[in-house]
């Protein structure tokens, strides 16, 4: 019995003389599938039911998601007592965990888009993930959502909406305007690579057994955002988000400092793409393994 078992592996070791990959580097060319770069133009799109679909999808996901977290920024600022409420971490959590579920509701149902923030859109069509035309539909789309979910907060506490400032976006008393767009920007450079880190096809490819992966990282990136900058600007990192809070509010503080929450969150997505696409994405996917000497 043992001899015939010390044939099997002396087989065996005759067949397979080469060292076989592991990991990344056992993937072959059928398991992952770069997509084609999309073009500036596209108006083909404006004929395809998919295209306002996604759009309408924006609207949606926008809308609660601003209903959620502007109520629970309500909640806790018409609490006398802090401790009696969700407080900061509870804010966090509310915008970290809508975008989580918001986008793997959305990743579910197979519906291109998810991004529920105009920064990020941004971001993706910099990397020529989408059309200019897709991209500037769904930022429409997620302004629209966003003014509507934040008016519908108003409409049911409009006295204390507008005493609570309304969750609307400015630098803080200690902060100066540096201070607010240095956060704006490195806080959506975090969020963007995330995405962009947690969406690759690479990615996907080597992870297709957890189809919840890539949502969670997103959610959590939100989160970890907002605990670290809600006491600077109260964060923004989403244009659209800090528009409808905006409009809705309507004072002139909460307009002084608007241009910080597109020019950073802008600024931020365009780095995070270019620091994904040039230095990250020119790692090799598969590497190279020697023969046996």
């Amino acid at each position: 019995m043992a001899e015939s078992k010390e044939e099997d592996v002396k087989l065996g070791a005759n067949k397979y003389t080469e060292r076989q990959p592991l990991g990344t580097a056992a993937q072959t060319d059928k398991d992952y599938k770069e997509a084609p770069p999309a073009p500036l133009f596209e108006p083909g799109e404006l004929k395809s039911w998919s295209f306002y679909r996604a759009g309408i999808a924006e609207f949606v996901a926008t809308f609660l998601f601003l209903y959620i977290t502007i109520l629970t920024v309500m909640g806790v600022g018409k609490s006398h007592n802090k401790c009696a409420s969700v407080g900061i971490q509870g804010i966090a959590w509310s915008f970290g965990g809508m975008i989580f579920a918001l986008v793997y509701c959305m990743h579910c149902r197979n519906l291109r888009g998810g991004h529920i923030n105009p920064a990020v859109t941004f971001g993706l069509f910099l990397a020529r993930k989408l059309s200019l035309t897709r991209a500037v539909f769904y930022i429409v789309m997620q302004c629209l959502g966003a003014i509507c979910g934040v008016g519908v907060v108003k409409g049911f506490m409009s006295g204390p909406y507008m005493a609570l400032k309304g969750g609307a976006n400015f630098v803080n008393h200690g902060y100066t305007k540096g201070d607010g767009l240095g956060a704006e920007i490195i806080g959506t450079f975090v969020l963007v690579y995330t995405v962009f880190s947690a969406t690759d096809a690479k990615r996907n490819a080597r992870d297709s057994h957890v189809p919840i992966l890539a949502p969670l990282p997103i959610g959590f990136a939100v989160f970890l955002v907002h605990l670290a900058t809600i006491p600077i600007t109260g964060t923004g990192i989403n244009p659209a988000r800090s528009l409808g809070a905006a409009i809705i509010y309507n004072k002139a503080h909460a307009w002084d400092d608007h241009w910080i929450f597109w020019v950073g969150p802008f600024i931020g997505a365009a780095l995070a793409a270019l620091y994904h696409q040039i230095v990250i994405r020119a790692i090799p996917f598969k590497t190279t393994t020697s023969r046996a000497c």
